[in-house]
Parts: C-alpha cells; structure tokens; sequence
C-alpha cells in the first residue's frame, strides 16, 4: 500500500545536507530559500531539488514560514523565507547545541535583515577557505552578552562574527542600517551619529578586547540600504578612523545576487 503524502512528511528524517540548512538558521535567523540553495550548493547544484525539499521540511513541521514576510506588496515575486518550526530546533539539538541566544530580537524585517547579510558572510568566507567564528562561539569565550558596556550606557551589535585568516584574526561588529533612524538627533535616542560615537569609544578603548575577550582587532561593518544614507554615515566618521567599514544592498527584500556582492567587497 502506498503511504500518503503526510504519512510520508511526519516519518520525514533530514538528511546531513537538511541538517547543515536547519543549523544555518539557527545560527543566523530566518533564511531565503536562495540563501539556503547557495549554502550547500557545493554539494548539490539542483536548484529545483532543493527547494522541494525544503517544502517536504515545511510539510513535514521542522520548518515554517514567518508571516511577516508575506506582509509587503508583490511578496508572491520574492523567495519563501524559512525558519525553524519548534520540530526543527528539537531535531536538532540531538546533534548540536542551539545557538538561538546569539540571535538578532526585535523588529522581523530587520532581524532578517542582520540574518541575511551575516549568511552571505560566512557562505563567502567558507567559499574563500576562511574559518567563520559565530556570534555564539565568541560570546562563549567570557561568557557575556554582546552588549558591551561603555561610560554612558552599551552599544549592541546587530552582530558579531570573526574570521580567521592565514595571518590571524579579525573580528567584525555588523550594523545594518535600513534608514529608520535619524541621522542626528539630540533626544536620548538612538541615532547614527550617536552609533557612530559609540563605536569609536568601542574601538578607542578596545572595549570589545575587554569584553569578549577577544585579541584580534574590531572592524564595525554597516550596510546600508540606501546609497545616500551611506553618504551621510561617511560624513560623520573622523577623519583617520580606519575602524569603520561600509557597503550598500539598495534593495528591498534581501537577496543573494546583491547582499552577496555587496558582502564580498569586506576585504575576505
């Protein structure tokens, strides 16, 4: 007798490939089904194999499909973004520690985001021979949260990573800018003049060494979505403060051609 199709989806087992796009997730937050494709595109080039697959998945309960993306116009034009289902992340702490505390909170579209642009990094990375150092890892190190403490108040980092070179270390603080912030404000507000001030405390005092506990140097990396707001970031940087690094995605829905080619110019 042939089993039907949901009997077939709940006895579902992800496959190792399977297991590398759930641990991705995890790591990094929601995902595109484009995003997901390129990360184990090394080992399997059907497009179309691929996304059925993660369909089964999301059949089968490990994945799901946040509803925030579907909120916006023309959102039947874009990939599905996929996220872990509470199937999902069960399955897969049998095989590894979750990583979900070193997770972006907040605001969905600008946790997917941060989840899209710290993807293409470490794909990039990966694909360049590179070691990728997680948030998770990082945080491990002291034992602390990413906020890091300054004289008035923190700076939290949309995220952190670092890479490992021949010659070393790096270690990355991302901020990803989508606009909706002014630019100067004097209220108690965040800003990005106020950022920017936070960073060169940041780096001023190597704070993210005292921190994390990290001996590498600190690059904060912005991307912005917005061409001439990366103009107005790059007027309010000091002249000779060489810690600060910017690119731009100028598109609405993260995709992998333009967040990817963006990401590739951090100097891996």
């Amino acid at each position: 007798m042939t089993r039907s199709k949901a009997n077939v989806s709940a006895n579902l087992t992800p496959t190792q490939r399977e297991l590398r796009w759930l641990a991705h997730i995890d790591r990094h937050g929601p995902q595109s089904s484009q995003f997901l494709y390129e990360l184990t595109r090394d080992t399997h080039r059907c497009k179309d194999t691929s996304l059925r697959r993660m369909q089964v998945l999301r059949e089968a309960g490990y994945l799901h499909l946040p509803v925030q993306q579907r909120q916006i116009a023309k959102a039947e034009f874009n990939p599905f973004v996929y996220d872990l289902a509470t199937k999902g992340s069960e399955y897969l702490s049998y095989h590894k520690t979750l990583e979900r505390h070193a997770r972006q909170t907040g605001h969905w579209w600008h946790t997917y985001w941060v989840s899209s642009v710290s993807s293409a990094l470490e794909i990039y990375a990966r694909r360049s021979g590179l070691e990728y150092i997680e948030a998770a890892r990082i945080l491990r190190i002291n034992d602390v949260s990413a906020a890091i403490p300054l004289k008035q108040g923190k700076v939290v980092p949309d995220q952190i990573f670092a890479i490992k070179y021949q010659d070393g270390y790096r270690a990355f603080a991302l901020e990803v800018d989508r606009g909706t912030e002014p630019v100067r404000s004097t209220a108690a507000r965040k800003s990005l003049q106020r950022s920017v001030e936070q960073y060169r405390e940041v780096l001023e005092r190597k704070l993210h060494a005292q921190h994390y506990g990290l001996n590498s140097n600190l690059i904060v990396l912005w991307v912005f979505t917005s061409a001439a707001r990366e103009r107005q970031f790059r007027e309010l940087l000091p002249t000779g403060q060489n810690g600060f690094r910017s690119t731009v995605c100028e598109v609405g829905f993260p995709n992998w051609a333009t967040v990817s080619h963006a990401t590739c110019l951090t100097d891996f």
